[in-house]
C-alpha cells in the first residue's frame, strides 16, 4: 500500500530550518517569532488543580467528568452567548490540532467528498482533508460563492490564524444560512476568541449568528493560548449534539481519553478570569511594541485585529523577508506556509518573552 504520508505536503516548518540556523547565529541570540508557542507561566491556579488531581490511577472517560462538562457548558454560555446548552453540547478533545487533522475521517468523509477551508489558513485543515482522502477546497474571503456539490465540511476560522481577521456577525450569519441551505456542516475554529484587540470576536454559536439553533454547527475552542496550556493539550468542542454524539461514539472506541489531571486543570482555568486578563495585558504590550517597530521598518500590517500574530508585508516575496530578518537574528513564519494568498506576507507572533520582544524592537529600529 502507498504510504499515507504521500498524500501530504512537505512539513512546512522543516523548510524554515536554514533561516532558524542563520538567526541563531546572531551575536545576541535568536528572537523566534515564528511558531507562536506560549512562553509565560501556567497560571498557579491551574497548576494547583493539576497537582491535586495527580493521584488518578483509573482510566478517564472520553466524555470527561460531569464537573468538566459543567465547566465547559458554563464557559460557553458566558463567553459565546450560546443558549440552551447541556452536557450533550460539549466534548473535550486532546488538543485542537489533533481534532482538526482527524475530524474529516472521524466524520466518515473520503473519496468524492470535499472539505473547504479559508485561504490563507492554518495548514492542518488541508492535512485533515487529505488524510481522509477527501478533496481540499481553499476559498478566499467568504465561502458563499463555492460550488456546494459534494461539499460536506466547511471550516471557518475567526479570529484567523495567520491573518488575525475577524468575521462580523453579518458575515457569520450569511455563511451559516448558506451552509444550512446546502446541507453543509460548519465547523468554526475559535481558538483565539478571547484575544480580540481591535474587534470583538463573535462565536458561530451566538444567537445573533445562528438564531439560537446549533444544528449543523460546531465550534472548536482551546486553552493553549488564553491560559498558556499548549503543553497540556486541552481543547473542546461545542455545538450540535447530534454531531458531537457521533464523535463521542467513535472516540470512545479509539480510546481518545483526556488525562484526568488535565480535566481538573481545565475546570480551574475556565473558572478563573483573572489570569486571562493578565495574559491579555502581556500580549497587548508586546503587540503594540512589535507593530510600531514593523511599521517603522516599512512594513504594512493587514487585518491583525485579533489573535496572537501580526500579518505583515513589504510587498516582496515572503522568503526574501524571512531571509532579511534572519540576518538580524529574527525568525518569522513565511506567509506561503498558509497558502498562495500569503506569498508576500510574513506572520509575526508576539508570544516571545518581554525581553526577546524588546530585543526584536531594538534590532528593527
Amino acid at each position: 500500500m502507498p504510504p499515507v504520508s504521500a498524500r501530504l505536503p512537505v512539513f512546512p516548518w522543516d523548510r524554515l530550518e536554514p533561516y532558524k540556523t542563520a538567526a541563531a547565529a546572531h551575536r545576541s541570540g535568536i528572537v523566534d517569532l515564528s511558531i507562536g508557542t506560549p512562553v509565560d507561566p501556567v497560571p498557579e491556579v491551574v497548576r494547583d488543580a493539576l497537582a491535586a488531581a495527580s493521584d488518578s490511577p483509573g482510566y478517564p472517560t472520553v466524555w470527561g467528568t460531569p464537573a468538566l462538562r459543567d465547566a465547559l457548558v458554563g464557559w460557553c454560555g458566558r463567553r459565546t452567548g450560546a443558549v440552551g446548552l447541556d452536557h450533550h453540547h460539549v466534548l473535550p478533545v486532546i488538543g485542537s490540532k489533533e481534532l482538526v487533522a482527524a475530524l474529516p475521517a472521524q466524520l466518515g468523509l473520503g473519496a468524492g467528498d470535499r472539505v473547504a477551508f479559508p485561504e490563507p489558513a492554518y495548514p492542518t485543515y488541508e492535512v485533515g482533508a487529505r488524510l481522509a482522502g477527501a478533496e481540499p477546497v481553499p476559498y478566499r474571503d467568504l465561502p458563499t460563492g463555492l460550488d456546494p456539490a459534494r461539499l460536506r465540511l466547511l471550516w471557518l476560522n475567526s479570529p484567523s490564524n495567520p491573518t488575525g481577521r475577524v468575521l462580523t456577525v453579518d458575515e457569520l450569519r450569511a455563511v451559516v444560512a448558506w451552509a444550512r441551505e446546502h446541507g453543509v456542516l460548519v465547523v468554526s475554529d475559535e481558538c483565539y476568541l478571547e484575544l480580540g484587540w481591535e474587534a470583538d470576536p463573535v462565536s458561530v454559536l451566538h444567537p445573533d449568528v445562528c438564531g439560537g439553533d446549533m444544528t449543523g454547527l460546531v465550534a472548536v475552542h482551546s486553552l493553549s493560548k488564553r491560559s498558556n496550556l499548549a503543553g497540556y493539550r486541552a481543547a473542546f468542542l461545542a455545538g450540535d449534539p447530534a454531531v458531537l454524539g457521533e464523535l463521542l461514539a467513535i472516540r470512545r472506541h479509539a480510546g481518545m481519553m483526556m488525562p484526568a489531571p488535565v480535566q481538573a486543570a481545565i475546570i480551574a482555568a475556565l473558572g478563573d478570569g483573572a489570569h486571562v486578563t493578565e495574559q491579555r495585558a502581556r500580549y497587548a504590550a508586546r503587540r503594540d511594541a512589535l507593530r510600531s517597530a514593523l511599521t517603522g521598518r516599512g512594513f504594512r500590517i493587514e487585518h491583525s485585529e485579533a489573535s496572537l500574530y501580526l500579518w505583515a508585508t513589504r510587498d516582496e516575496p515572503c522568503w526574501d523577508t524571512v531571509a532579511e530578518l534572519s540576518k538580524r537574528g529574527i525568525l518569522v513564519a513565511p506567509g506561503e506556509f498558509y497558502g498562495p494568498a500569503g506569498e508576500s506576507f510574513v506572520r509575526v507572533a508576539f508570544t516571545a518573552t518581554d525581553e526577546r520582544v524588546a530585543e526584536a524592537v531594538r534590532r528593527l529600529a
